[in-house]
């Protein structure tokens, strides 16, 4: 079975964590997924850096602007990922933007991926018309593909995204871009509910969770809890105080656990 697969029928809802691959740098991205193998996550979500990201918010844009600075590229991502994968446990997913995929060719791009060790792809400016042979190539190559359903997307076009997602279904908690949000949806749980519902998959939630709290709010009623914005936000902190890179990923390990314990109520 797929790692994602597995995770998802073992273990109780937990935390999924966010990196920009290549920020503060690649070897630094590497150390991070090695020291969250430790800690009690369910994956990560590692996201390929593109010049005019769709739905990232200015934390996670700023971090793909300083990593393709800095000479970040898909091939190295994927060198990065297969250094990795022999010592960590817990599932990878890739996410990039669809104009990177099409670039290098979906069937490529799938390949890629596949032989670096990923489990999963999330695209999340596929449209719905082009993801089912995008849906093929993961296919091909044992990975899961988690579409994204928003707050507004109707019934009727739910029902479409679950036939082609495979794994999970990522449910944006708030329309607009990824970022750091005080408080969430009040009506998240019942959406949350009613998509699991309906279309019979895993539903994990990401977008402006950024707390404990806020895991282990979600934790009670979905499948899981994707944070980006705060880690990334927390990684330029420590790197706009000058902190030395194995300080950096000291400081988001550290971080990445308090989120996590969030999720232990459910565990």
């Amino acid at each position: 079975m797929n790692r994602i697969d597995i995770v998802l029928k073992e273990n109780p809802p937990g935390l999924w964590p966010f990196l920009s691959a290549g920020y503060p740098s690649l070897l630094a991205t590497a150390e991070m997924l090695r020291a969250f193998d430790a800690l009690p996550i369910r994956g990560v979500e590692l996201g390929f850096p593109f010049s005019d990201p769709i739905a990232d918010g200015p934390v996670i844009q700023q971090s793909f602007t300083h990593s393709l600075n800095h000479g970040t590229r898909i091939s190295a991502i994927f060198d990065m990922i297969t250094s990795v994968r022999r010592h960590v446990r817990y599932p990878i997913l890739a996410m990039a933007s669809a104009t990177l995929v099409y670039r290098i060719g979906v069937d490529e791009f799938a390949a890629r991926a596949g032989r670096a060790g990923v489990d999963g792809l999330i695209i999340p400016d596929i449209s719905l018309e082009e993801a089912p042979q995008l849906a093929a190539g993961a296919e091909r190559e044992g990975l899961r593909l988690a579409m994204l359903i928003a707050p507004t997307t109707p019934p009727e076009r739910q029902a479409r995204i679950a036939r082609i997602a495979s794994g999970f279904l990522y449910y944006v908690s708030v329309q607009g871009t990824t970022g750091q949000r005080k408080v969430l949806p009040s009506d998240l749980k019942d959406h949350v509910r009613q998509v699991r519902t309906t279309s019979g998959l895993p539903v994990i939630v990401g977008f402006g969770i950024s707390t404990p709290e806020h895991v282990r709010a979600v934790c009670g009623f979905a499948d899981g809890a994707i944070v980006g914005s705060a880690i990334v936000g927390r990684i330029a902190h420590d790197l706009e105080r000058g902190l030395a890179e194995p300080e950096i990923v000291a400081g988001a390990s550290t971080f990445v656990a308090e989120l996590a314990a969030g999720a232990a109520a459910h565990s």
